[in-house]
């Protein structure tokens, strides 16, 4: 996943305010633990245009399965510890005061057992009295199958056209994306099939507190999509 594509992301996502995201996310994440600079880790980091801007807030590190979108994130963040690592079975030898996972990335987890594993592993790297934040994938209800999407990026030397029809298998979504890349060399074609879980509100609250976690759920979160903060019960 993202071999191909990796170095193309952040123009694909270009249309992505990750600045005002951030500037959104310290306003909950204060909220849960005041100002003070934490050690923060940004499970499923990508590229690392997260970690670019928090790092003004927080002293971060970025764990991400994909090795392509790593090489981008460590070009980008030169001095910020970055590990390859799946969610569900990472092992840091160290904890964190903040722990986030963002851009529906929990969506990669498609069954309530892999959703219930990397809650545990992200909640058993977190401090007692950290934080844990989580923007999630879409519900069952707010998935629209059978529509189609496309997108362009149009650069003087670069050209990306990338169509999909959104479908669903039970309760999986599936987001078959076709890519035509064009350079000066040669256009290529690109597809990814990616498979994202759909879990209810509920699911998800239950996945939280079986982890030993209270939580809360915004609808809103950064970017419309919701967000779960989520505290240690023995947290204030």
């Amino acid at each position: 996943m993202f071999g191909k594509t990796a170095r193309y992301y952040d123009k694909i996502y270009a249309f992505k305010d990750y600045a005002g995201e951030v500037r959104t996310l310290v306003e909950f994440i204060s909220a849960e633990i005041g100002d003070r600079r934490g050690r923060l880790l940004d499970v499923a980091c990508g590229t690392g245009a997260h970690l670019e801007h928090l790092h003004a807030h927080f002293d971060v590190e970025g764990l991400d399965l994909s090795g392509a979108l790593l090489e981008v994130a460590r070009e980008r963040l030169p001095d910020v510890p970055l590990h390859r690592g799946d969610m569900r079975t990472f092992t840091l030898q160290t904890r964190f005061d903040v722990i986030t996972c963002l851009f529906s990335s929990i969506g990669y987890m498609t069954t309530g057992d892999d959703l219930a594993a990397a809650i545990r592993r992200m909640a058993d790297h977190l401090n007692a009295d950290g934080v844990l934040v989580v923007e999630p994938w879409f519900t069952p209800d707010q998935w629209m199958a059978n529509t189609t999407h496309a997108m362009l990026v149009d650069e003087p030397d670069l050209k990306i056209a990338r169509v999909n029809t959104s479908l669903v298998e039970g309760r999986v979504s599936i987001v078959d994306l076709h890519h035509l890349i064009a350079t000066p060399e040669e256009t290529t074609h690109v597809l990814e099939k990616h498979r994202l879980g759909l879990f209810t509100v509920d699911e998800m609250k239950a996945a939280f507190a079986a982890a030993g976690l209270r939580v809360r759920h915004d609808d809103e979160g950064i970017t419309g999509r919701g967000l779960y903060i989520a505290r240690p019960r023995s947290a204030s």
